[in-house]
């Protein structure tokens, strides 16, 4: 009988050792192999080529993590990708966009850590101020659905327009209070609103056209900040799925993020017009929220 006992026990001792080892392949420690040399973090953006992905890619592997950073041309791509776990994290947009694309896919995506915002600001080639700007002045304004709704918030903080009582976070042109606003707006294309600079007293001119265009964000009549409440949904972001929201690896890459090398290259590329934002995670998904809540 010795011989049987002792070899049922080695049986039942390498099934355990087996359940142990498939455990540990599949549970904690794969979730601790992430961003190792074979298993990177999958991390989508826009632009690879900006001067930050390399800095920060060096400083997260002198603490231990290897990131994959992958490019895409389209701004439709990313938040899918994640969905579908193709990528860790995506970091190219701001809050709002992010909403928006969660309430159309039904989705779960989530801000897990700030970078930037990046101000809109109000051009004029008629006036050299905001006080400068008669009344019944016409404003250009971008007419796609995010940049209309921050353009009306940025003129509004410089005192040219009042929105109505509840017109929430994406307001419309209909949510101006005509009667107690100094200027009216044109919503054109966004393409469209520096060329709307010849005929118009002033234009809101998103940074994507500002060097094209032989403008300086330095030349703004007035621009947004990172601190502002309407620039709030304009948080850009690090987004992850969910369930990796306190994934302690992608908690840190957010850390290094903010590291001066990586937000000075951050700066360097949008020409200095980038403000660092640093939101906590918390504050990221209430403002998400709140936004989403405002689509439905």
């Amino acid at each position: 009988m010795k011989n049987p006992l002792r070899r049922a026990a080695a049986l039942a001792a390498s099934a355990v050792l087996a359940l142990t080892l498939a455990a540990c392949g599949g549970g904690a420690n794969a979730d601790a192999a992430k961003g190792s040399e074979d298993n990177p973090v999958k991390i989508g953006v826009v632009g690879s080529s900006d001067p930050q992905w390399p800095v920060f890619k060096d400083l997260a592997e002198k603490e231990g993590i290897y990131v994959d950073i992958q490019n895409f041309s389209d701004y439709n791509q990313p938040n899918p990708a994640l969905a579908d776990g193709d990528l860790d994290l995506n970091q190219f947009q701001h809050i709002l966009y992010l909403a928006q694309y969660n309430e159309a896919d039904k989705q779960d995506l989530t801000p897990i850590g700030a970078t930037a915002v990046y101000p809109l600001g109000l051009y004029s080639q008629k006036h050299k101020s905001v006080e400068e700007i008669p009344q019944g002045g016409e404003i250009a304004i971008p007419n796609d659905v995010t940049n209309q709704a921050r353009a009306l918030f940025v003129l509004q903080e410089a005192g040219l327009i009042t929105l109505k009582d509840g017109a929430g976070v994406v307001p419309q042109p209909a949510d101006i209070d005509a009667a107690a606003s100094k200027v009216k707006v044109t919503p054109v294309d966004a393409n469209q609103t520096v060329v709307a600079l010849d005929s118009v007293d002033a234009s809101i001119v998103n940074n994507d056209f500002l060097k094209d265009a032989g403008l300086d964000a330095n030349d703004a009549l007035f621009a947004d900040s990172a601190e502002s409440e309407g620039a709030r949904p304009y948080i850009n972001v690090w987004v992850a799925r969910a369930a990796d929201a306190d994934n302690p690896t992608y908690t840190k890459l957010v850390e290094l993020f903010h590291d001066p090398a990586v937000t000075e290259a951050v700066k360097d590329a949008s020409g200095g017009t980038a403000s660092i934002a640093d939101q906590p995670a918390s504050e990221l998904q209430d403002i998400l929220t709140e936004v989403q809540g405002s689509l439905k």
